[in-house]
């Protein structure tokens, strides 16, 4: 299937060696991909453009949802650009990239699809906190899933599996405090007295 129209695209011109403004001469379908002569208006060389969709491309994840890890395989485009922080969404859930490493198992903060080894993420739309629950002597551990940016206050009431609870301190990692609010994709663990 062929096609005409005197549309202008800007692509590189191997006469020129810059990019430049092309005139679309004809356009010819190849496959999945398009093939365009064009006529370069800076130097009027005719010549063509190969516009081909990207391969897909297996590519292993390890996703970490709280302490569960799971290592997944991803399709992703061959021509894709990855960075640390990106955000995707998978199985319904939001994750967000943490470490790239390329074929050399050395970690970076950008890479290409095809010189990616493997990806680690943590996923972002829910958070796990862990508790600390104390009855007079006796301290239990559990942990909870919230929305990230819900805020817990130090002096605040907790209902938790039915029963009613302090928040005597909150831990960032960084340190505990008896006093103060955080949100929760701040806090390490949240230590509860019964009420």
């Amino acid at each position: 299937m062929e096609g005409r129209g005197l549309d202008v695209v800007e692509s590189f011109c191997p006469m020129c060696d810059i990019k430049t403004e092309n005139l679309i001469i004809r356009v010819s379908q190849k496959g999945r991909g398009e093939d365009y002569l064009v006529k370069c208006l800076e130097c009027e060389i005719f010549h063509n453009i190969q516009i081909r969709p990207p391969k897909p491309r297996l590519l292993k994840f390890t996703l970490s949802d709280g302490e569960i890890s799971n290592l997944v395989n991803i399709e992703v485009d061959d021509d894709e650009d990855i960075y640390v922080g990106d955000i995707f969404e998978n199985d319904e859930k939001l994750w967000k990239v943490t470490r790239i490493d390329n074929k050399k198992s050395k970690p970076m903060k950008r890479l290409n699809a095809n010189l990616i080894s493997s990806i680690w993420a943590t996923r972002i739309d829910l958070k796990i906190v862990k508790i600390t629950m104390t009855k007079g002597e006796e301290s239990n551990s559990t942990s909870i899933e919230v929305d990230p940016e819900k805020v817990y206050s130090c002096g605040s009431i907790l209902e938790l599996n039915g029963e009613r609870w302090k928040i005597r301190a909150l831990h960032t990692g960084r340190g505990r405090t008896l006093n103060g609010s955080r949100v929760a994709r701040d806090i390490k663990r949240i230590y509860l007295h019964q009420k």
